[in-house]
């Protein structure tokens, strides 16, 4: 039995040419080629053809966050620069503060932090011709920044972001965001605003596809987590105890739950996202019946699954959860999750995954390698040896073990 906390990341390493990694999208979403790992075979496919893997009855789990334009610039009267970089609400749901309409505080990195010692910066906005006065003040500086907006004229934030705002692109694009990201990089179901990074693996879909597989009999349902910028965190410690595993914030609709708890066929998450939060749902069932349903809130912890009773069903955890939002006269599960996949975690919901490529030596491989195993070797090689697209405007695959 494999122990993830000893697991050394220099394991899940691969060569990655860099003229290998997308920059760019494709001309077209459908225009990507996909890599099917079905039945121990690996297939070179292209993404139109995804029906073809699946059955009647599959249900494909879509992640409808929205990636919002987060990164906020203001200057100084000395003239400097400074980015604040709306990581997430602070204590409160992303829905929430986007409808603010007068001020919200947020959880933010900030570039050129040393230049911004105290007090207000400000911008002027011009929104439908109403001249907006937007403030931004340090309120918080350990262990992360905290920061204040306050605007006048009764706007939501969401709209000061959407005039303002640029969309955070991956680190590795190694540039600014374009007027086709602005479309691009959101997948054509994207509805709740809160990430900071695409569900990439779902950036693929168009209603040609997904119209496509209803015709098969594949069911699709959707819910949200909102990717944050851990999702790009290195792996830097040695071995995997040591890593500390981001928390990202998760919306599930209940009858979602309930459809999903009563399904005969195969679930199938698209993207690590889906994969996470289902499999965090799962847990966060068995937290509830190993505490009699006495939780107040709803969080995994990096190691808790590993930690938790390992022979729970997932009827049984599911019907928990559910039990539970009768009991506290919830419509949604609403949680967080530092939930870390890596081999020697059992996968529970999930029968396989729609995913990109991932980065080298990062949690992402080891998620892949969890559902997997050692196979994911010969993927990566083959998907290398035929030149796919990698990371995050790359190409596809499915992964069914």
């Amino acid at each position: 039995m494999i122990d993830p906390k000893k697991i050394e990341i220099e394991n899940y390493s691969y060569f990655l040419p860099e003229e290998l990694i997308a920059k760019f999208p494709r001309t077209k979403r459908e225009e990507a080629r996909l890599m099917a790992y079905v039945n121990g075979e690996i297939i070179p496919s292209h993404f139109t053809e995804l029906s073809q893997y699946l059955k009647p009855n599959d249900t494909l789990v879509l992640n409808e966050t929205k990636v919002i334009p987060a990164r906020l610039h203001f200057q100084k009267e000395t003239g400097a620069e400074i980015e604040v970089f709306c990581l997430s609400p602070h204590k409160m749901e992303h829905q929430q503060a986007m409808d603010q309409r007068s001020n919200v505080r947020w959880d933010a990195l900030i570039g050129g932090a040393k230049k911004w010692k105290e007090g207000k910066l400000f911008k002027n906005i011009l929104i439908s011709g109403q001249e907006i006065i937007l403030s931004v003040e340090k309120i918080a500086t350990d262990p992360s920044f905290v920061v204040e907006f306050e605007w006048n004229g009764g706007v939501s934030f969401s709209e000061i972001m959407q005039h303002i705002g640029e969309l955070p692109l991956p680190p590795y694009f190694e540039r600014k965001a374009t007027e086709e990201d602005l479309d691009r990089y959101q997948t054509v179901f994207a509805k709740n605003e809160g990430s900071v990074a695409a569900p990439t693996a779902g950036l693929h879909f168009t209603s040609e596809v997904l119209a496509d597989l209803e015709l098969k009999g594949v069911k699709n349902e959707k819910l949200t987590l909102h990717v944050g910028s851990g999702t790009f965190k290195p792996v830097s410690t040695k071995t995997i105890e040591g890593h500390d595993m981001h928390a990202e914030y998760f919306d599930v609709p209940l009858d979602v739950i309930l459809r999903l708890k009563d399904t005969s066929g195969r679930i199938i998450p698209v993207g690590t996202t889906s994969m996470r939060t289902l499999e965090s749902i799962y847990w966060l069932g068995v937290k509830l019946i190993e505490t009699n349903h006495s939780l107040s809130e709803l969080h995994l912890k990096q190691w808790d699954a590993y930690e938790l009773p390992q022979d729970i069903t997932i009827q049984a955890s599911f019907e928990a959860i559910i039990n539970w939002c009768e009991m506290t006269e919830r419509k949604r599960v609403v949680g967080s999750t530092a939930l870390l996949m890596a081999p020697g975690y059992k996968v529970r919901v999930t029968a396989g995954l729609v995913t990109n490529f991932h980065l080298p030596q990062s949690t992402l491989i080891l998620l892949v390698a969890a559902l997997i195993g050692e196979k994911w070797k010969e993927v990566y090689q083959k998907a290398v040896d035929e030149k796919f697209h990698f990371l995050s405007y790359g190409d596809s695959s499915i992964l069914i073990p």
